[in-house]
């Protein structure tokens, strides 16, 4: 008896000394993920902005050229945490935009479904540490907080947007900025910025456990550059005059620049949007104006990566760089739905109340700026279309992966790769299976994303096969992507709702299209988009939909008063893509 109790206890230590030893062995996972960042807005992607953190990680990783996400946030973080595509897990576009019609379907909730698990919770299962500092906007319900899905440690802002300087809403469309920390309530400090402010929090909650020996999975889901951009005056300063050329001149040498870099192939064409105003008949005040939005916009921009860096600066400290593996990605390309001119009547007078928009202090606590869709377009250059659509501007974006236990992968890869990829990606680095119909007694759905850690090996030179299929809807916009190709449907008001057919390798602008020449990959394409919408439960849009003014029904269903109904039409007339007539320019 005596014999046998020994035997067991020895047995219990060996278990325990083995799984010890994999705990310790496993990396650390540092998930950043930027918002409506644009596909050349960073250095290693072309950009003339300053990146030097995320350049470093580029040089030690992998950058992927091909990578595509969702059209706007929320879809995008349900397939980036949970590896399920959008529709299945709950969130086919963001709740404030879903019209009543669609919302009598169990997966028109705008809110993260309990069909799903996320990494979170499986790597929190499987003796991680997991924290998360930033945005999430996946359900502010109860049971839908990030501190109820697997996040041990949380500060959370629960809404689309917020302010970057204080705790204020960033547009009328919510009565306050709601943050919670571990599932409470929270007052941002007097100091706050975001970016530096996420990344306090991340190294703080890392420093408290780090001493136990357990892994840690960190999610820092930034605000920048989401609307209103700010910024730090240092980082304003070192943009001002960079980009008096006009944004014409900008894309194109972002276009070349990507070129030079290989994230491009040679002579690629570009469209250029019925958005983009002619900079030439600007007058010199606007044209001085449009280029300091532009500063504010890239100095958030290098605001986010200093502060990365002192994020890759304590884990050099502590001793874990070598044992850390970062992902670098954004939710979507950037945002082109800026009003083209928000100084001039009404936009500045219905602003006036809450924040200005005064050329001194632009970027700074009370100002509110975006970039006009001029410098949208060449913040997604040579891409077309911006956030909200489903062309390569609004689903292509950066990624990065990178760190010490990433040993030696190729310096880049053209591999086609999508948002659910991540979540499995990050399961494959932690050693930690992926949940098969079923996870803590409860059916879930599997995850559908590819692991892509056999390209950063050098194993294969992709993950899909020539047969393989991905699709992607948002509010009648839609996509599939098979092979080299895509097939691509956008509507108004900057498509025309006709289906086209791009090879995306050769032609990422979307210029010359195929259907004509290529008929029968049209009509078999046509099938798996029809395939895709059936096995996803999408759903129709309303007759007449328009998602700026199904955003003003959905908020005056819930408030009331005249007040209420001014604010609302600040944001219509500040942000709404249908502002795309072009204005004239002061005299």
């Amino acid at each position: 008896m005596v014999k046998k109790s020994v035997l067991s206890l020895l047995v219990i230590l060996v278990t325990l000394a083995v799984l010890s030893v994999e705990a310790s062995n496993r990396p650390n996972i540092v998930f950043l993920l930027a918002d409506d960042l644009g596909y050349t807005d960073i250095a290693p992607y072309g950009s003339e902005v300053k990146t030097p953190a995320l350049s470093k990680l580029a040089e030690e990783g992998i950058r992927f050229t091909n990578y595509h996400t969702a059209a706007n946030c929320a879809p995008s973080r349900a397939m980036l945490l949970t590896g399920v595509n959008n529709h299945l897990a709950g969130i086919p576009n963001i709740p404030e935009m879903l019209a009543p019609e669609q919302m009598v379907h169990e997966n028109y909730q705008g809110v993260l479904g309990d069909n799903v698990v996320t990494i979170a919770t499986l790597l929190e299962g499987s003796g991680y540490h997991t924290y998360m500092a930033g945005k999430w906007h996946l359900g502010a319900e109860p049971g839908k907080l990030p501190s109820q899905r697997g996040f041990e440690r949380t500060v959370a802002l629960m809404d689309s947007g917020a302010d970057n300087w204080e705790q204020r809403p960033y547009l009328p469309i919510y009565d306050e900025a709601n943050w919670f920390a571990d599932g409470k309530r929270f007052e941002l400090p007097d100091d706050f910025y975001s970016s530096r402010f996420l990344i306090d929090k991340t190294i703080e909650f890392i420093d408290n456990n780090l001493d136990d020996g357990k892994p840690f999975f960190a999610y820092v889901p930034f605000q920048a550059v989401h609307i209103p951009v700010q910024a730090p005056q240092e980082y304003i300063d070192r943009y001002m005059g960079v980009y008096d050329e006009g944004w014409d001149q900008l894309r194109q040498t972002r276009h070349d620049r990507a070129v030079e870099l290989g994230i491009l192939p040679e002579a690629v064409s570009m469209n250029r949007m019925s958005t983009t105003a002619d900079w030439e008949t600007l007058s010199p005040d606007r044209k001085r104006y449009e280029a300091k939005r532009m500063a504010v916009y890239a100095g958030m921009i290098e605001a986010m990566d200093a502060n990365i860096a002192r994020l890759v600066a304590y884990l050099e400290s502590r001793g874990q760089i070598d044992n850390t593996i970062f992902v670098f990605t954004s939710d979507n390309g950037a945002e082109g739905s800026g009003a083209q001119d928000p100084t001039a009547f009404p936009g500045n007078i219905l602003l006036s109340s809450a924040y200005d928009t005064d050329y001194e202090t632009l970027g700074l606590k009370g100002s509110f700026n975006s970039i006009s869709p001029g410098f949208t377009s060449a913040a997604v250059s040579p891409l077309s279309y911006y956030k909200f659509y489903v062309g390569e501007g609004g689903l292509r974006v950066p990624l990065i992966i990178s760190g010490g236990p990433v040993s030696d992968p190729p310096a880049q890869t053209a591999a086609f790769a999508w948002a659910t990829d991540i979540a499995a990606t990050i399961l494959g680095f932690a050693r930690v299976d992926t949940p098969n119909g079923r996870y803590a007694g409860k059916p879930v759905l599997p995850i559908t994303g590819k692991d892509l850690s056999p390209i950063l090996r050098g194993e294969v030179e992709g993950v899909y096969e020539e047969t393989d299929t991905v699709g992607y809807e948002l509010t009648g916009h839609s996509a599939l992507f098979r092979g080299d190709y895509k097939l691509v449907r956008n509507l108004q008001p900057l498509g025309d709702g006709e289906w086209r057919l791009y090879n995306i390798v050769i032609d990422p602008g979307e210029v010359e299209d195929l259907k004509a020449e290529m008929p029968d990959r049209l009509k078999t394409m046509l099938a798996d988009y029809a395939l895709f919408e059936e096995e996803n439960g999408v759903e129709p849009i309303p007759p007449g939909y328009s998602r700026t003014r199904q955003l003003v029904i959905n908020m005056l269903r819930e408030q009331n008063g005249a007040a209420i109904l001014i604010a609302l039409l600040t944001m219509v007339l500040l942000i709404p893509f249908v502002v795309y007539v072009r204005t004239r320019p002061k005299s």
